[in-house]
C-alpha cells in the first residue's frame, strides 16, 4: 500500500462529475465526464488492502480488487490492467453496467462510504484503451477442435474469447444483425457507447474468433446441423422472455414491452435509419411500469425523445437511505438509489400497483389506473381510497424476464427446461446432450452481467476439458453456485 492510512486521510467517496442535465438530454453520449488521475488515485488509495477482502467474496469473477486498487494508487495503470484482465475479459462492460456487489461488501463500508471499486475498474479499462494496451492475444497453436457459441451477450463472448485463446476454432452465432446481444441494442447509448463494445469485438476478431450475425440457430441452422459441424456447442442465449401483465386494457395501442421500445430507439441513437414503426415518446405522457434498471433505461430514453412527462412505477416501497439492520454487511442491501436518468426529470412513485389501462374511443391508451399497495402476510394488498388515474399515451412494461425463450432450438439440442424454464445443466455446465453446454442467464435465469461473464469463463474451462481431457483455463464459479451476497 502506498499509504496504509489512506482510508483515514481521504474519507469522502468521490465520483466523476456527470454532464449537466440540459446538455446530456440533447444527445445520447455517456453521462459521466472523465475522472482526473489525481482523484482516481486518491479513491483507489482508500482501499485498506484487507487481510480478508470481502469484495472478492461478493464478486463472482473473483476480481483481484485490492491488488489493482494498490497499483492504481501508485499510478501503475499498465500493471493494473494486467491484474484486472487476469479475472475479467470485459472490465469496461462491468465497470459501466454491473451494480457492484463488491462495493456492498467493502470492509471500509462498515462505517465509511465504500471504495469506488466500480469506477476504478472502468478507468483502468479506459486507460488501457487510450494507451493501446487492449491487444489481441491469439493462441500459439490451434487444437483442431471447433466450438459454436449461440448468443453474443457477455456470457457468450466471454466463453468465446477464452476458448479461442485456448486454441480452439470458435464461431459466435447471433440472430440480430450485429454482435453484442442486449449490450448492442438493449442498453442505451448513454449508459455504454457502442464504440466500447466494438473495440473489444475487434480484439476478439484479431485473436481468431469468428462472428456470424444474422443467423437464427434453430431456424436458419438447426441444432442437429450445429452438432454435426462442431465438436462442442455453448448455448448462451440469455433470459430474454419478457414478463407480461394480465390487466384490463393490456391490448390497447400504445402499450409496449420495454424490449420492443428500447432496441429500435437505440438503433436510431447510433445513426441507423429511423424505422416506420419506431415508438416515439415525443410530446406524450409516459408511464413506465417496473422499478428496475430496464425501467430506468426506458425513463432516460423517453426524456431524450422529448416526452411531455415520465413516471416510473415501482410496486415496492421506497427503500431506506442506509443499510437496514436485517441486511447486515456484507450482504447487498436494498437502499434508495438515484440513477442518472432519475436526475433528468420526471417522477418516481413507490408502493404503486397498476389496476387497469384505460383507452379512448379509438382503442389507444389514455390513462393508467394506479393504487397504493402494502404487503400484508406476504401479499400485496390495495390501500382503499388511494386509486388514481395517471394520464398516459405511452405505457412501457419493464418488469423483468421469465427465462430463456423456448423455441425450436430447445428440442433440437435436447435441452431440458426446469420449473422456471431455465435450461438444466450439471455444475460443470454440461447438459444431458453430449457436447452441449449452457452458460449465463439461459441456465441461471435473469442475473447480473458479472455473473454472465463469470459463467462464460467457467463454461469455457468445462468445454476445454471436455475437448482436451484437461484444462488450464480458470473456472471462477460452478453452474449451481448461488449469489454469494444474496
Amino acid at each position: 500500500m502506498v499509504d496504509p492510512r489512506g482510508f483515514l486521510k481521504v474519507r469522502e467517496r468521490e465520483l466523476p462529475a456527470r454532464r449537466p442535465v440540459p446538455l446530456r438530454l440533447m444527445d445520447w453520449r455517456e453521462v459521466y465526464e472523465k475522472q482526473s488521475q489525481d482523484q482516481l488515485q486518491r479513491q483507489a488509495g482508500r482501499c485498506m488492502d484487507c487481510g480478508i477482502p470481502f469484495c472478492h467474496n461478493a464478486c463472482p469473477l473473483g476480481n483481484l480488487i485490492p491488488e489493482w486498487n494498490d497499483l492504481v494508487s501508485r499510478a501503475d495503470m499498465r500493471e493494473a490492467v494486467e491484474r484486472l484482465h487476469a479475472t475479467n475479459n470485459f472490465p469496461e462492460f462491468t465497470g459501466r453496467l454491473c451494480p457492484a456487489p463488491c462495493e456492498s461488501a467493502c470492509v471500509l463500508g462498515i462505517n465509511q462510504p465504500p471504495v469506488t471499486i466500480k469506477q476504478v475498474e472502468v478507468m483502468i479499462a479506459e486507460s488501457a484503451a487510450e494507451n493501446g494496451w487492449i491487444e489481441p492475444r491469439p493462441p500459439e497453436r490451434l487444437t483442431g477442435k471447433t466450438v459454436a457459441v449461440v448468443g453474443s451477450g457477455p456470457a457468450g463472448l466471454a466463453a468465446a474469447q477464452q476458448l479461442t485463446r485456448a486454441g480452439h476454432t470458435v464461431a459466435v452465432y447471433e440472430r440480430d444483425d450485429r454482435i453484442g446481444g442486449l449490450m448492442r441494442y438493449g442498453i442505451p447509448e448513454f449508459k455504454m457507447e457502442r464504440s466500447v463494445l466494438d473495440r473489444r469485438l475487434a480484439q476478439m476478431e484479431a485473436e481468431g474468433t469468428r462472428f456470424r450475425p444474422g443467423v437464427d440457430i434453430g431456424t436458419d441452422i438447426t441444432g442437429e446441423q450445429l452438432r454435426e459441424r462442431y465438436d462442442a456447442v455453448v448455448v448462451a442465449t440469455g433470459a430474454t422472455q419478457w414478463r407480461d401483465v394480465d390487466l384490463p386494457g393490456r391490448d390497447l395501442d400504445g402499450v409496449h414491452q420495454a424490449m420492443r421500445y428500447l432496441p429500435p430507439t437505440n438503433r436510431v441513437a447510433v445513426g441507423e435509419p429511423r424505422p416506420d414503426d419506431l415508438v416515439d415518446a415525443a410530446g406524450l405522457d409516459v408511464v413506465v411500469i417496473g422499478g428496475g434498471d430496464t425501467g430506468s433505461d426506458c425513463y432516460g430514453t423517453a426524456l431524450r425523445q422529448g416526452a411531455k412527462s415520465v413516471t416510473q412505477l415501482d410496486i415496492y416501497p421506497k427503500a431506506p437511505g442506509e443499510r437496514s439492520e436485517d441486511e447486515p454487511w456484507p450482504t447487498v442491501p436494498k437502499v434508495f438509489s438515484v440513477s442518472s436518468s432519475h436526475e433528468e426529470g420526471g417522477q418516481r412513485r413507490f408502493s404503486a400497483s397498476t389496476q387497469a389501462l384505460i383507452g379512448d374511443e379509438d382503442g389507444r391508451v389514455k390513462a393508467l389506473r394506479v393504487i397504493e399497495v402494502r404487503k400484508v402476510d406476504g401479499v400485496w394488498t390495495p390501500v382503499e381510497g388511494t386509486e388514481q388515474d395517471l394520464p398516459a399515451q405511452l405505457v412501457l412494461l419493464a418488469i423483468g424476464f421469465t427465462g430463456p425463450e423456448q423455441g425450436d432450438l430447445v428440442h433440437q439440442l435436447g435441452l431440458v427446461p426446469d420449473e422456471r424454464t431455465r435450461f438444466t445443466r450439471t455444475p460443470g455446465y454440461a447438459t444431458s446432450t453430449p457436447g452441449v453446454f449452457v452458460a449465463g442467464d439461459a441456465g441461471r435465469g435473469q442475473s447480473l452481467i458479472v455473473w454472465a461473464i463469470a459463467e462464460g469463463r467457467a463454461c469455457a474451462a468445462a468445454v476445454d476439458e471436455y475437448l482436451m481431457g484437461d484444462t488450464a483455463l480458470p473456472a471462477p464459479v460452478r453452474a449451481d453456485a448461488a449469489p454469494l451476497t444474496a
